[in-house]
């Protein structure tokens, strides 16, 4: 008898155990989240089998409802026949940490705040390594536990909103944390908590290159035919497949023949090495200084961009202080990709023309009297290029530094056809909506913060339109009929002579309209902190801080 006592006790935990281990919370929903303050709080999530779902916070230390209520000890939801449930709790005051109970798990260190979602392209999501050596004491120092930022995984669909997203963590503003988030959430997060005093929570949504569309749901495009056709055109999981097998077989294609045919890499001493002899090379001076106002044009043929590989070599003198130290090497940024050797030594490389270069060049590498840096460009479709007014030069720990500008010499490594063409899916109609956007609708935002727009300068005409349905479309999409929309006004970019750079301004005059024809709207300055010769400016503080204030200043 007390055999089978033992064992159908043994059955009914197993049971209770399983049970327990049905019920899964939406992947946004974890320890260290911040929920949005005085707005009914919405829980949910995923089980494998018809039960209820209970919720309650867990201890002594609980919310408090903004209505004056008691708070229930616990909060329940059936699942329903696809398997969802979905628990929604009062508005609650701000506060925290909390502990909140679902079902058998425990999600710890909750806090309850303003929480907004932070979305566009590169320059919002541009991460704080990229800026960090412009803000370095305060990277390496600041540490905000009323901080957390969450950034949402890059995937892409064209099937439908998806319902989840894959994994997703919640990280504390503290320097170990930010290399990688976004730098304008980062500086923009800490304004907010300042000037507030309450918990801040940011989402980040952003995919740099992505186009406007590629954030709007199907039905909010409907009034773009053009945009739906493409959304449309690239919906088969089969033809995407097939295009991606063949893109891959011709970059292959392309590299083989490049490798084989440079003869910079098949040369018995390769154009790397520190004792090659380049005194037959060409000398060029690819960055203006005073004595060579203009920069020699080394990649082009006199009609036409020269695609293929491109080895330049830059000889310069260390003296015995620094003989044998460590370095900081930095090469501007460079069209299109390139691969840096210094005496001989392979010391980074970088695969396209945006993110600065700079390389680590390690200790007994540079040696007293005259040392060689080699440059390998790899040029696809564009005319290859020292980009201007960067820094060129070797930074050592003491702020000793070696100009890097002047004479360099150069030479042809291979000749090529231009690169094969590479589909980007998440730039096109509904991709990144259905993905990276419809899994969060269950959330309450204070506000959106915007910032793209760069992708879509060469349709600038329609630009406020788009942007007018995606604030539309999210509103409906998020039940916040008074959603607040920050939008980031584009950075001045490009040369004054250059004629592209009209464009941007069209745009910025799009951005303008769609705000002012939008009450709940506003247009944050950015145009003067542009540079002329980068896409991604560098002073994200400063344009963070603006968001911030235009944040606090709307709810006046």
């Amino acid at each position: 008898m007390k055999l089978k006592l033992l064992l159908i006790s043994c059955i009914f935990a197993s049971l209770c155990s399983n049970a327990n281990a049905a019920v899964h919370t939406a992947k946004i929903l974890t320890s260290g989240m911040v929920l949005q303050r005085n707005e009914p709080v919405k829980l949910w999530g995923t089980a494998d089998r018809n039960d209820v779902v209970t919720v309650s916070f867990v201890g002594k230390k609980l919310p408090a409802r903004t209505d004056g209520k008691r708070l229930p000890k616990q909060f329940s939801a059936t699942i329903n026949d696809d398997g969802s449930w979905l628990v929604e709790l009062p508005a609650l005051k701000a506060g925290g940490p909390y502990t909140i109970r679902i079902a058998d798990a425990e999600l710890t260190d909750v806090l309850i705040g303003d929480v907004y979602l932070c979305s566009g392209q590169s320059n919002m999501e541009l991460p704080v390594r990229r800026v960090a050596e412009y803000f370095a004491d305060e990277v390496a120092s600041d540490v905000n536990n009323n901080i957390r930022i969450a950034t949402v995984p890059k995937v892409f669909s064209f099937d439908a909103p998806q319902a989840d997203v894959p994994v997703i963590e919640w990280k504390t503003l503290a320097p170990q944390n930010v290399s990688e988030i976004s730098a304008l959430s980062y500086f923009m997060s800490k304004k907010l908590q300042r000037e507030t005093g309450v918990p801040v929570g940011i989402v980040c949504s952003c995919w740099g290159g992505t186009t406007i569309e590629s954030w709007i749901s199907h039905e909010g495009l409907q009034d773009f035919p053009r945009a739906i056709a493409e959304a449309d055109y690239y919906s088969s999981a089969d033809f995407r497949n097939n295009i991606k097998r063949l893109e891959g077989q011709q970059f292959y294609r392309w590299n083989a023949v490049l490798y084989s045919k440079d003869a910079g890499r098949t040369a018995a001493t390769p154009w790397f090495a520190a004792d090659f002899d380049d005194s037959s090379w060409e000398i060029v001076y690819p960055v203006a200084t005073a004595d060579h106002a203009e920069a020699t044009r080394w990649g082009f043929d006199g009609t036409n961009a020269v695609n293929g590989s491109h080895w330049l070599r830059h000889y310069f003198e260390v003296s015995n202080t620094y003989a044998g130290q460590s370095a900081t090497l930095r090469l501007g940024c460079i069209v299109d990709a390139d691969s840096v050797y210094v005496n001989g030594t392979f010391v980074g490389t970088t695969g396209y023309q945006y993110p600065p270069r700079i390389y680590n060049v390690p200790k007994n590498i540079l040696r007293e009297g005259k040392n060689v840096v080699t440059v390998r460009v790899i040029s696809q479709g564009v005319e290859p290029h020292f980009v201007q007014e960067k820094p060129y030069k070797i930074v050592f720990a003491d702020g000793g530094e070696i100009d890097l500008r002047g004479a360099w010499r150069y030479h042809v490594g291979a000749q090529m056809i231009p690169g094969p063409p590479m589909e980007f899916f998440c730039y096109k109609a509904t991709s990144l909506y259905n993905a990276m956007i419809a899994p969060l609708l269950n959330l309450h935002f204070s506000g959106v913060v915007w910032y793209q727009g760069e992708s879509n300068v060469g349709r600038h005409n329609e630009y406020a339109r788009l942007l007018a349905a995606l604030m539309a479309d999210w509103r409906k999409a998020f039940a916040t009929a008074d959603l607040k929309f920050f939008i980031v006004e584009l950075a001045d970019f490009l040369h004054s002579s250059d004629p592209g750079r009209a464009a941007w301004a069209e745009l910025r005059k799009a951005q303008a309209a769609a705000c002012n024809a939008d009450a709940n709207a506003y247009l944050v300055k950015n145009s003067d902190l542009g540079e002329w010769n980068d896409i991604h400016p560098v002073d994200k503080k400063t344009i963070a801080e603006r968001v911030a204030e235009e944040i606090v200043k709307s709810r006046k």
